[in-house]
């Protein structure tokens, strides 16, 4: 029953927590490793066969940075001879030519690069090493050479939140496929930003300005983690591409060390992928139950009447009140 009603659409696998960068928001505080607990290859590709065996999900191959891995490409490699359909999250540093190649022809369908300020000094500063603008540009350029299709993520802070149509015209020149915004949670070295978060009423505007450029079909654009935003898409007579928050419905993270939660942010562990495996912990995680059941959330999330297309952030509900079932605290609409 459980897998009729959620089927599983969506994989995001922290492949690794190493990585050669410091972001100032990233939610997992990656770092240069080792990281201890970490998945060998045989143990990734168990988690394929346990994925293949019921679903056929996109993954998303993230980290820290995937490409540390000297083992990515055997991942990939086995991944694709699966049948799934593989996509792959980097931050541009380490991409080559040969690489970039080596990722097209082993089944990747798109590569998602970073970019958090509009210029090499914003980004620079975001991103906690000097160099990583340049190579975020010239990743773009390798990429549209050898034909792998990219989009561009943003995640949106007060520190660039009133650069967005400077970096949206960076995504455009660049040549991406999509621009995938992610309104901040702060989790990870994102705690950092408690306090200094964009309030309710400035996430609204955004929100607004963002549908404003679906609705000209300027760019491909995706919002993530501001599942308000399809509110906004229905009270202006959209269709909302997405049910709001997936955590959980038809979304699942996997970390470095095969713990299952609802989503990357959310760090609830859900379940263990190596020794449940992939199917139990979908069906029967009792954290995944309760975020299907829409009757069980509180505050003004409960009572509202966009729930359903909604759901609020979970994730910031349980960095702010303790509580994954509790109100977003960053929406403004009034119940």
């Amino acid at each position: 029953m459980a897998q009729r009603e959620f089927p599983l659409r969506m994989v995001a696998w922290e492949l690794t927590r190493n990585c050669n960068l410091n972001c100032i928001h990233c939610r997992a505080a990656a770092s240069q490793g080792p990281h201890k607990g970490e998945l060998d290859t045989s143990e990734c590709k168990k988690i394929f066969d346990d994925i293949a065996s019921f679903s056929s999900p996109t993954i998303i191959l993230t980290g820290g940075e995937p490409l540390l891995r000297d083992d990515i490409f055997e991942i990939i490699d086995y991944g694709s001879a699966k049948g799934l359909r593989l996509v792959m999250a980097i931050n541009g540093t380490l991409l080559d030519r040969e690489k970039a190649l080596r990722l097209k022809q082993a089944g990747i369908r798109r590569i998602s690069i970073s970019l958090d300020g509009k210029d090499k000094e914003k980004h620079d500063r975001f991103r906690g090493v000097e160099g990583s603008f340049d190579a975020v540009m010239h990743a773009s350029s390798i990429l549209t050479e050898v034909g792998l299709d990219f989009q561009i993520n943003t995640t949106v802070t007060g520190l660039n939140a009133y650069d967005l149509e400077e970096i949206k015209g960076l995504v455009k020149n660049i040549g991406a496929s999509a621009w995938h915004v992610f309104m901040l949670v702060p989790v990870g070295r994102g705690e950092g930003f408690k306090g200094k978060e964009l309030g309710a009423e400035e996430y609204e505007r955004c929100l607004e300005w963002l549908y404003s450029i679906e609705e000209r079909k300027e760019l491909e654009i995706k919002v993530t983690c501001a599942p308000h935003y399809y509110r906004i898409v229905k009270e202006r007579g959209g269709v909302p591409a997405s049910a709001g928050c997936l955590a959980g419905k038809s979304f699942m993270f996997i970390s470095h060390r095969g713990i299952a939660q609802p989503c990357g942010y959310l760090e609830i562990p859900s379940g263990n992928v190596m020794e449940e495996g992939v199917k139990r912990v979908w069906e029967d995680s009792h954290i995944f139950k309760q975020l299907r059941d829409l009757r069980a959330y509180k505050g003004k999330c409960s009572r509202c009447r966009y729930l359903s297309i909604c759901g609020g952030c979970r994730a910031r509900a349980y960095e702010t009140a303790g509580d994954f079932l509790h109100e977003e605290p960053y929406c403004s609409y009034k119940t």
